[in-house]
């Protein structure tokens, strides 16, 4: 079949290969212009491992593995460690592999077979889903036309838009916002990851692979703003951390303003009642987002990319039995990860100082000293 893919993250490109690898010909349009390797260090847990092995990646994925949250501390405003993270609590077992978002997607790249290819610049723009298949117009002015659609295209996915309608209609905002900037000053530096904590809000720096950034985390409503505006998205984050001045907020704030790359998103879900309509199917964030606090979105991607690819070789081209089967076998998976959300919220925020210091005492206790 000829197949298109909306979004060459981590679920398009998993897409890509595991539909190309079965002799699809598969584009795979992406916005931006280049591939996109923004982002702390990803998991990959549970069947997701399989998924990779199966791609015949695993080996490569485990050579580029980290132990970055191993090396973590919760510290106080001057910079003393006080807690660990409590990492069986967060990792489902010892086989769970963390691994830098940019490593897993050059991996993935790269393991493209011929019968894939990614053209960068461009989007879908309108999608007419008729007899015998998809016409596509893009931002560009192509056309198209596609046996089946593959919306990979992430939490904000225009794919979703365009056929189960407008975002809020199936976003779940789980009061939450993450940052991301690049610290450069500290890429060289030793030591463990730090993150300290205000009522609400988080802010660290974690290293790795010589790299450094400043991580922060904060409650708040759902902020209406324009994703593609940089400016007011640093403006957001700024405007949350305002007056606090404790351990190293403020030089974290200015990394991020001076960051052209700067990147802000909210800890959203997102709830679909059925990920295909016609010929077009959902897969990873864009039809199922938990949101980054349940540490399994890149699980998800992979195990669906894998489930969507066997149901369409089992069902011999019979896409709405395939999209059916895909999405009885990718369910559970999505309620378990979108329902792990909140002890993730509640260990990374405590809402006031003393439930701060009650979450440190509880982790000493259980863990032992920092």
């Amino acid at each position: 079949m000829n197949i298109l893919v909306s979004g060459a993250g981590i679920a398009g490109l998993a897409c890509a290969h595991q539909l190309g690898t079965r002799g699809h010909d598969v584009t795979v349009v992406e916005y931006a212009r280049r591939l996109r390797f923004t982002g702390t260090p990803i998991d990959i847990r549970g069947d997701a491992i399989e998924a990779v092995d199966r791609m015949g990646v695993l080996a490569k994925i485990q050579e580029r593995r980290i132990r970055m949250s191993e090396l973590t501390r919760f510290v106080d405003g001057e910079g003393e460690p006080v807690a660990r993270i409590p990492m069986a609590e967060v990792s489902d077992s010892d086989d769970d592999i963390e691994i830098l978002r940019e490593d897993l997607v050059r991996i993935l790249a790269d393991a493209l077979p011929d019968t894939a290819a990614i053209r960068f610049g461009d989007s879908i723009e309108t999608l007419t889903d008729g007899d015998g298949g998809v016409d596509v117009r893009f931002a560009s002015g192509r056309t198209g036309r596609y046996d089946l659609v593959l919306g990979a295209d992430g939490q904000h996915s225009a794919v979703r838009r365009l056929v189960f309608g407008p975002e809020g209609d199936h976003l779940r905002h789980l009061g939450v916002y993450f940052a991301l900037a690049d610290l450069p000053g500290e890429a060289r530096s030793g030591g463990t990851n730090s993150i300290y904590n205000v009522p609400r809000r988080m802010a660290g720096i974690f290293r790795y692979k010589g790299k450094a950034v400043a991580v922060f985390q904060f409650r708040s409503e759902r902020i209406d703003h324009d994703h593609h505006d940089l400016d007011a998205q640093k403006k957001i984050l700024v405007d949350a951390f305002a007056g606090h001045r404790s351990w190293r907020i403020p030089e974290l704030l200015d990394a991020a303003r001076a960051d052209p790359r700067f990147f802000l998103t909210s800890a959203s879900q997102i709830h679909l009642p059925t990920w295909h309509r016609g010929r077009v199917v959902l897969v990873g964030d864009a039809g199922y987002s938990p949101a980054f606090l349940s540490g399994r979105g890149t699980s998800l991607a992979l195990t669906g990319a894998r489930f969507l690819a066997e149901e369409l070789e089992g069902c011999g081209g019979d896409h709405t039995t395939a999209f059916a089967r895909y999405e009885a076998r990718q369910r559970p998976y999505v309620t378990f990860a979108q329902g792990r959300v909140h002890s993730g919220r509640d260990r990374m925020l405590p809402p006031t100082w003393a439930a701060i210091a009650a979450r440190n005492e509880a982790l000493r206790a259980s863990a032992g000293a920092p």
